[in-house]
Order: structure tokens, then sequence, then C-alpha cells
């Protein structure tokens, strides 16, 4: 009796043995974080615009979130350029303590520069002459024959042609977006997904953003402007 609770006890202890205790088992790995990928066309903004008005106040003007990007244009002309543009532009406005809020105006648009204007000018165009020049001449033959030389009327003609470009130096088009009329200190405007296009332009294009903030009193009118990078397309 003795041996067989040995056996047992033994048994147990080698059980007990090949299974360790998950206590000493390594904690699970943290999930990684994945890193934040930029939207589509984002542009980085210039630091944002400052002044001090006469009567105290101070306007500051910045963005950002933005995204310029390009598209290809509905005409699918050459000499047109379409892009996709967003972003997030806000003011400030500190002055002196007043028992009315500031009032004034928030504009955003963007600016496109074109390095070569075609659209106020005459295009591509086809020229081309044609005409007859009559006269009259002597007629004959350089070999013998029977024909005689004589006085007889000669028809000439002239046909020319060619291509004319009309290019003119570069525009810029400023493409106003919204107007917003505010009563308050921070005055901001959201865009999101807006399309805009110029026609006419060869060569290299810029677009750029810009926002004015616009103080209003009663006696004064403080105008404060802010631009945008501009982007080389």
């Amino acid at each position: 009796m003795w041996q067989r609770g040995f056996t047992v006890v033994t048994i147990c202890g080698l059980l007990t043995a090949a299974h360790p205790v998950s206590a000493w088992a390594q904690p699970p790995a943290e999930p990684v974080a994945a890193e934040a990928v930029p939207p589509e066309g984002a542009v980085a903004s210039t630091p944002p615009a400052h002044t001090e008005t006469p009567g105290g106040w101070t306007l500051t003007l910045s963005a950002k979130d933005e995204t310029q990007a390009v598209i290809p244009p509905l005409t699918t002309a050459l000499s047109s350029r379409e892009y996709v543009v967003g972003g997030t532009f806000s003011g400030d406005l500190a002055g002196p303590d007043a028992g009315e809020p500031p009032t004034g105006i928030l504009e955003v648009g963007y600016e496109i520069g074109c390095g070569i204007d075609m659209s106020t000018s005459n295009g591509v165009s086809l020229t081309g002459t044609a005409g007859f020049s009559p006269n009259i001449g002597i007629i004959g033959t350089d070999v013998i024959s029977p024909l005689p030389d004589g006085i007889g009327p000669v028809i000439g003609g002239n046909i020319g042609g060619g291509v004319t470009i009309g290019l003119k130096p570069g525009i810029i088009n400023v493409v106003p977006v919204t107007e917003k009329e505010f009563t308050g200190a921070a005055p901001w405007v959201m865009i999101s997904n807006f399309r805009i296009k110029i026609d006419g332009c060869v060569g290299q294009s810029f677009i750029r953003s810009y926002a004015i903030l616009t103080h209003e009193t009663e006696m004064s009118e403080a105008v404060l402007a802010w631009y945008g990078t501009t982007k080389v397309v």
C-alpha cells in the first residue's frame, strides 16, 4: 500500500513540472499605431499674419489643413487648369473691452497665375493668301517648231499660308470663394472639396490661397491680408 501511494505522488509531481505556471509567460506586445497619412494634395500653410490698428485692436489671420490637388479638367483642353482645394481659415480680433463684439468681413479665395495667357488673345488661327496675276508676254518655243513666236496673255498664280498663335504675358486670376460677415472675435471659414478652374493658360501655372480680414467700426475700417504657399503646377 505504501508503494502504490508513492507512485501516485511521483506522477503528480511530474505533471506539475510539465506545465509551468502561466505567471511566468511574456505579456503580449502592444499594437503599434499606424502613422497618419497626409491627405492628397496637402499644402503647408504660411505663418499667421498680424497687424495692430490705431484704435488698439490686434488682428490675426491664419490657415490650417490646406489641400490643393490637381485634377484633369472637364473640358480636356490642354489650356485649362482645374484643382480641388480645401482648408480652414481663421481670424482673431483682440482689443479694448467694449460693450459690443467686433464686426467685419472674412473673405477667402484663391489666386491662379498663368505664365502665358491665351484667353484674351486671338488664340490659334490659320492664315492664307491666294491670287492670280495676269500679264502680257512673249510666248514661243525654244526648239524648231512650225509654231511661230508671238505675243499672248500669261496668267500666273500664288498661294501662301501660315499659322499664327496669339499669346500675351502672364495673368493672375482671382477666384473668390466666400465672404463671411461676422460678429464676434473669432471668425472662421472652412472649405472642402471645392473645384476651381481657369481656361486659356499655356505653360506652367501657379496657385495659392488668400484670406482678407476686415474689422469695421462706425469710425474706421482695418484690413489684414494673408497669402498661402505658392504651388507650382
